[in-house]
């Protein structure tokens, strides 16, 4: 929910308290009352199926040579298994709802797009491995669960500015994703290809047996902390910070079995983790979607969380019509630009019955237009009562191109984006719910500052980016010790109140 409803704020502020209990009360009386066009999680189902976003204007769609080969590509897809399963992604939007009331923070990490060129287990596992140890640090520090969604196993696909182009006067189509066509620019590697996207969704099997595997196999017990460090961090400051972390876990742990607290608990031992994209090629998602067999409902089983851009998000348009059917937990990006009657009309679309956990605004600005234009989108959401999470994006708006050719985000950039979205929400009484980074696991230089301070010059040394720059390992791990320090700092502030 927008207002941070923890116990303590409730006790504190009165007000807000019985604010925050009637509008639970509203939506709880709205449920029992909900009619068969709204699914039980918040889904609009009222002349809606899979395949009625056709009948709307449908934008950064690829345009195929061959629609035949399209549809057998896409009737392949539908034959295949789903990729996650409905009642992992309701398991997924009660945390959400968790996070929302002030209970949680959600993690959003991974690629900027994925592709065919770089996936190994290796690689998949390392950026695993960051998002491990990023959510140790923010559970340790901010004394709450963190609810781990990647950007994983299904990111293929890009938005794109223009259809086409064009160098040396040639003009070819834009790459949009290894999931439509190559980054090569010739007339063969630049064509939308169907049989990319089958490719696509076997990586994104594949990858999901590695994660799951990963989560529920031991890798990610807490008991071991401590060798999730990545060998090229060892001997680096925010190395030894975390090294230093680990041993207090550890030492937690050896204090809990004294006690006789079982650390070969399920709690102890595995972890649950989720995955997340950009919904917009809308025939692979409609081919990945399934019907419920136990609540009827439609869900989008390309992954657990999906969320919509803001070059795609137009009410009436082919995204935001498949959107308001799947079942799933979904995300809007919203901007500076955004207006606040225009995000809370389409929330109440999207989410006719108000279901906590249903919608996450997903803020992209910078530091100074966030302070300027969030808090009057959260002051719309807040008196239109609605149920949201808040997350930040602090990559896409600070974005620059430097004077030997590369697209860079400076790390200082980044995190005073995060760091005025927290200062945001603590003025205005709500609550600061996540983030969400571009990351990798990966000792790449394509974002500069930080501890191990990236130069400009660094930055031909590892560029490996298939599209726009990611943080690497230490300056994610760097951004999650800032950000526990500030969630603590609010933490008792709140409680000082």
């Amino acid at each position: 929910m927008g207002r941070g409803r923890t116990t303590t704020n409730a006790r504190t502020n009165p007000e807000r308290g019985a604010r925050d209990a009637s509008r639970a009360q509203a939506t709880a009386s709205k449920s029992k009352a909900r009619s068969a066009d709204v699914s039980a999680t918040g889904a609009n189902l009222k002349e809606w199926n899979p395949k009625s976003w056709r009948q709307r204007e449908a934008l950064q769609q690829p345009n195929y040579e061959n629609q035949a080969e399209l549809e057998e590509a896409l009737k392949v897809i539908a034959n295949r298994p789903p990729l996650v399963f409905a009642g992992e992604a309701r398991d997924l939007q009660e945390k959400l709802a968790n996070a929302a009331a002030g209970n949680a923070f959600v993690l959003f990490g991974g690629d900027c797009a994925e592709s065919f060129r770089d996936f190994t287990s290796d690689n998949v596992r390392d950026t695993y491995r960051v998002l491990l140890q990023m959510s140790v640090v923010l559970m340790y520090g901010s004394g709450v669960p963190v609810v781990k969604l990647g950007r994983m196993a299904g990111q293929f696909a890009k938005p794109r500015s223009e259809d086409l182009e064009t160098i040396d006067g040639v003009s070819l189509p834009s790459y949009r994703g290894d999931n439509i066509n190559s980054c090569e620019f010739t007339p063969e590697a630049r064509r939308p290809d169907p049989s990319r996207l089958v490719k696509a969704y076997d990586q994104s099997c594949a990858t999901l047996n590695l994660l799951r595997a990963f989560s529920n196999g031991g890798y990610a017990a807490m008991t071991r902390v401590s060798d999730w460090n990545l060998d090229f961090m060892e001997n680096t400051e925010r190395g030894s910070q975390y090294e230093d972390l680990a041993q207090r876990v550890d030492a937690a742990i050896d204090f809990m079995a004294a006690c006789g607290i079982d650390e070969t608990h399920p709690s102890m031992q595995e972890t649950s983790f989720f995955t997340a994209h950009e919904a917009l090629h809308l025939g692979y998602e409609e081919s990945l979607t399934r019907l419920d067999s136990t609540t009827e409902e439609h869900y989008g089983c390309s992954a657990h969380f999906l969320w919509c851009g803001e070059r795609t998000r137009q009410p009436e348009g082919a995204h935001m019509e498949y959107f308001r059917g799947i079942s799933n937990p979904i995300g809007i990006k919203i901007s500076d630009k955004s207006d606040g009657e225009g995000v809370v009309s389409l929330v109440k679309k999207l989410n006719p019955d108000n279901v906590p956990g249903r919608i996450t605004l997903i803020s992209r600005m910078g530091a100074a237009k966030l302070r300027e234009h969030l808090p009057r989108l959260i002051t719309a959401i807040e008196d239109a009562g609605l149920n949201v999470l808040w997350v930040t994006d602090p990559m896409h708006g600070n974005t620059i191109k430097t004077d030997n050719g590369f697209k860079t985000r400076p790390f200082e950039a980044v995190r005073d984006e995060i760091m005025a979205f927290f200062e945001v929400h603590e003025k205005m009484g709500t609550y600061p719910g996540g983030v969400h980074l571009e990351m990798t696991g990966q000792n790449v230089t394509e974002c500069t500052g930080g501890i191990m301070d990236v130069s400009v010059s660094d930055l031909e040394k590892r560029y490996l980016t298939h599209c726009d720059p990611r943080l690497n390992a230490s300056q994610a791990i760097e951004l999650a010790f800032l950000m526990a320090s500030e969630l603590n700092d609010m933490r008792r502030r709140r409680a000082a109140q």
